[in-house]
């Protein structure tokens, strides 16, 4: 009998403000087909009096798909979930986590963790409007409401709306004196307190936010917890999530290539500047495909310099990828691409 499929939360890339656009998604897909991805916080404001369709359109090779509110009007929030189900959107996630200052002026983000009562109104409204699944995104406490019993509350409080996902940073969020980069770097990481989190709600699925780098790093946290999301690593070094499909949903398929991800990006980057987007802004989130690799240097000196040119086009994609070594581009995930030997020191003559 085969094993039953992983659900799609087992791993997850984070909502990245400015990272996690279209772009970034498509890319990505290359590489993986089920982890579950993120859309980059959009406000309900935006939403509602905005482009709608520069905030909410994707292509259908995004999915599954997860679409990140930030926002507390309850009356808002369920319109935008009703949006999101009618433009096909697998998840609408709940923003409680973020401590910037332009979301705390809105009165959303980390701040909500102070009224639980208020986001279990907001998730309660949402779940009302739509047939989707919303979850809640949220820190394990801020500034001095950081204790376990605090974060208990805010669970227990939330659950009572219906949300049965919470995706835990595992960090407390300073709401002033630190700037949101220091906020995900500073505060110490309590993986003990999800943990704990997880064993006193078994019946909710708690995902592991924060700090997690790899695709091994994932594993060890769904030993306990219910699913990981990667953030940052999965940008700055995307081809760790090209084994992700076999290691972690158990799949039979063979990871891709750096080489095979980078052609099937392509036709989609040729369709973008047909509609006059510039080659840089697809081109930008695949700085990280080689991290150290040989040609890691030449593929981001080429791509960052010809890039942002009027008239840019795929000839400088083939003359970044000209520098990577056939090795590099063919290696597939878990094998090591041979090194380069170094260089011999030459002596200057006396």
């Amino acid at each position: 009998m085969s094993a039953a499929p992983r659900p799609p939360h087992t791993l997850s890339v984070a909502p990245m403000l400015d990272w996690t656009d279209r772009h970034c998604r498509t890319f990505h897909r290359t590489l993986t087909r089920r982890t579950l991805l993120y859309t980059e916080m959009v406000t309900t404001g935006a939403v509602l009096h905005g482009d709608r369709e520069r905030h909410l359109g994707f292509g259908v090779v995004e999915h599954p798909l997860a679409l990140q509110l930030g926002g507390s009007d309850p009356a808002a929030l369920a319109e935008c979930a009703r949006m999101a189900e009618d433009y096909g959107y697998d998840e609408v996630n709940l923003n409680c986590g973020c401590p910037s200052d332009r979301v705390q002026s809105g009165a959303f983000g980390a701040c909500l963790m102070a009224t639980p009562d208020v986001v279990a109104r907001a998730a309660e409204a949402m779940r009302h409007a739509t047939s989707l699944p919303v979850t809640v995104k949220h820190r394990i406490g801020i500034d001095d409401l950081d204790s376990y019993g605090h974060l208990a509350h805010f669970v227990g409080t939330v659950a009572q709306s219906g949300v049965t996902t919470f995706i835990v940073h595992a960090r407390k969020a300073w709401l002033s004196g630190l700037s949101p980069k220091e906020n995900r770097e500073i505060p110490p990481l309590r993986y003990d307190v999800v943990q704990r989190l997880k064993a006193e709600f078994p019946h909710l699925t708690v995902v592991l936010n924060g700090g997690i780098l790899s695709l091994d790093a994932a594993q060890d946290a769904l030993a306990w917890a219910d699913g990981a999301m990667i953030g940052r690593a999965a940008y700055q070094d995307p081809f760790l999530l090209a084994a992700a499909d076999r290691d972690l949903f158990g799949e039979a398929a063979t990871p891709v290539t750096r080489r095979e991800a980078t052609e099937a990006y392509l036709p989609y980057v040729a369709a973008q500047l047909a509609q006059g987007q510039p080659l840089n802004r697809m081109m930008k989130h695949t700085l990280g495909l080689f991290a150290g690799q040989p040609g890691a240097r030449h593929w981001k000196r080429t791509i960052s310099e010809q890039g942002h040119r009027p008239g840019a086009g795929l000839e400088v994609v083939e003359a970044a990828l000209a520098g990577v070594p056939d090795e590099v581009l063919d290696a597939r995930a878990g094998e090591t691409a041979p090194q380069p030997a170094p260089e011999t020191a030459q002596l200057s003559p006396a």
